[in-house]
């Protein structure tokens, strides 16, 4: 059982015998009245978004999820599919199941999979991957030091702020969990 005081974002919880993850969280004390936590949550296997206010010390249980590591082949019509290095068994996610994970999956990486009643719900990505700047403004030398961002098209065509010395073919580490950039990789 889970209490409101262990939530953080992507733990998995058990809502009316439903399984969901924690997308956001907040901790309210309201200078009258009993505290409470508002949260939202998504479904792992529907992908549907729920919001809900949770009284302090509300307790849930976690569903019963496994994780098997996997790689990253290739994206095609049919989604993102995914290969068990033990038993070379493929199987395809959608990108609805995948959510913002879509923008940082490059080919042959190592996931996590997320498996619910024997189906795949989800992935756990390293908190940071490194990304290779396909497209940008051109970089200006000297610009090391100033607040001032643009944005760069990355290899997976996610789009991202960067500082103004970037340029194209920089690989660049991204934080998964927030989508920011983070530094630049020398290779």
């Amino acid at each position: 059982m889970v209490g409101t005081s262990e939530f953080k974002k992507g733990l998995k919880l058990l809502v009316e015998n439903e399984p969901y993850v924690i997308i956001d969280f907040q901790h309210v004390k309201p200078g009258k009245g009993n505290q409470f936590t508002r949260t939202k949550l998504k479904h792992l296997i529907t992908g549907s978004n729920l919001e809900r206010t949770i009284k302090s010390g509300e307790k849930f249980p976690e569903p019963d999820v496994a994780y098997q590591t996997m790689n990253f082949l290739y994206h095609d019509e049919t989604g993102f599919n995914f290969m068990d290095q033990s038993s070379f068994e493929q199987f395809s996610l959608s990108d609805a199941v995948l959510g913002d994970a879509v923008n940082y999956l490059i080919e042959n990486m190592e996931v996590n999979v997320c498996i619910y009643n024997g189906r795949a719900v989800g992935v756990e990505l390293p908190n940071s991957v490194v990304l290779k700047v396909v497209q940008t403004d051109p970089g200006h030398k000297g610009n090391t030091v100033t607040n001032t961002y643009k944005p760069a098209k990355l290899q997976t065509g996610y789009s991202v702020q960067v500082p103004l010395h970037i340029s194209e073919g920089d690989m660049l580490k991204i934080d998964t969990r927030t989508g920011e950039y983070v530094g630049r990789v020398n290779e």
